[in-house]
């Protein structure tokens, strides 16, 4: 994984949306400030990711007992898939009942961005509908090494997490 983002690079969009360097900040809210990903799972998402290039690749986490578990990829069905995604549906909501029916929760949501960086955009942060999910991101725009990056994107504000990989 990349090193930290100490500041997010100035961006176009609504001038509210804050970002916060998660090893200079104060804020917590009680939420991790550094999580951990068994190898298996990044694996499975960097294989989904290199599946679909030039497009942006997504999916889901589980967690069973808090601990990330699963990966469920999922079809992107956004118009231009080249530039943001769009969760299909109907693999969407098959995923959540797999989860609930193996006891399992949302732990991160996970995309990427072929030619950007791994930061969240303004489309990021304005779509982030799970305030308690982990926001990764894989760019594909780094010299020939996948870099994976992890947010938490809450009411506009992002915070970037340590991830460490088990």
């Amino acid at each position: 994984m990349a090193g930290p983002c100490r500041q997010a690079p100035p961006r176009p969009g609504p001038p509210d949306l804050k970002y916060i360097d998660v090893k200079n900040s104060r804020e917590n809210n009680g939420k991790a400030r550094e999580t951990t990903l068994p190898r298996h799972l990044v694996n499975a998402i960097l294989d989904h990711v290199r599946q679909t290039p030039g497009k942006e690749a997504c999916g889901l986490i589980a967690a069973r007992e808090g601990r990330p578990c699963r990966c469920y990829p999922i079809r992107n069905i956004a118009v231009d898939a080249t530039r943001r995604f769009e969760m299909d549906p109907r693999e969407l909501i098959a995923a959540f009942k797999t989860m609930r029916t193996a006891g399992e929760t949302l732990f991160a949501i996970y995309h990427s961005h072929p030619a950007g960086p791994a930061c969240p955009s303004p489309t990021d942060i304005a779509a982030a509908a799970y305030p308690e999910a982990i926001h990764l991101i894989v760019s594909l725009d780094t010299a020939g090494v996948l870099e994976m990056r992890a947010y938490r994107i809450q009411e506009g504000q992002v915070t970037e997490v340590s991830l460490e990989l088990a």
